[in-house]
């Protein structure tokens, strides 16, 4: 199991993450979440990780912190709940949103996740209910500290915005109307994201 990488960042196509360890290319898929927190191309950073072998692919996934990958094992245990429904989850909701809806059995905030439904996300809520009592106490997730440094050009951000967003689940269409919707000129891929998954909450 590879449980940690550490090295530059190499590209950024999200949700995808080329990172530079010793020479080896490690292709991740990250939540929106994780990359909101990473540093530039170029830069190094350590990412926490899980690996899910299939019969036709390995896939390896990537988190800023501990918690966020405890939180994605977690939902993957789920019946129903495979890896891409996990990093959508997580890519609408910070660790912290998602264990205040689990405890408050709030459905309206994960019904805005692409592929949950109503029943989806109650049967989620109660499944989640016992397994998070041990997180109330656990720290929170540090503040984003980390602003990227060099931006792309606007055209590039946006496309790769929509690809993030269709990605995680959207329709193209929905996708692309999201992140018109907030453009402005200069904005990185990463804050179109952020931007666009809040308008459409």
């Amino acid at each position: 199991m590879i449980g940690r990488v550490r090295g530059p960042v190499a590209e950024k196509q999200p949700p995808y993450l080329l990172l530079d360890v010793n020479g080896v290319g490690y292709e991740l898929e990250v939540p929106m979440t994780t990359l909101y927190r990473l540093p530039g191309v170029g830069e190094a950073v350590t990412l926490h990780t899980h690996l899910v072998v299939r019969e036709d692919a390995q896939l390896l996934y990537g988190f800023a912190e501990k918690r966020e990958r405890e939180l994605f094992r977690e939902l993957i245990r789920l019946n129903g709940v495979g890896p891409k429904l996990a990093l959508a989850l997580m890519s609408g909701l910070e660790v912290d949103e998602l264990v205040r809806c689990v405890q408050a059995q709030d459905t309206s905030a994960l019904v805005k996740v692409p592929g949950v439904g109503k029943k989806t996300a109650e049967r989620l809520l109660v499944e989640l209910k016992d397994r998070f009592k041990a997180w109330e106490s656990m720290p929170a997730i540090a503040p984003l500290v980390i602003e990227p440094r060099g931006l792309p050009a606007v055209s590039s951000a946006e496309n790769d915005a929509v690809s993030a967003l269709v990605a995680l689940g959207f329709k193209p269409q929905e996708a692309s109307r999201a992140v018109s919707a907030v453009q402005e000129e200069g904005l990185s891929s990463e804050e179109l994201i952020r931007r666009a998954l809040k308008g459409m909450a």
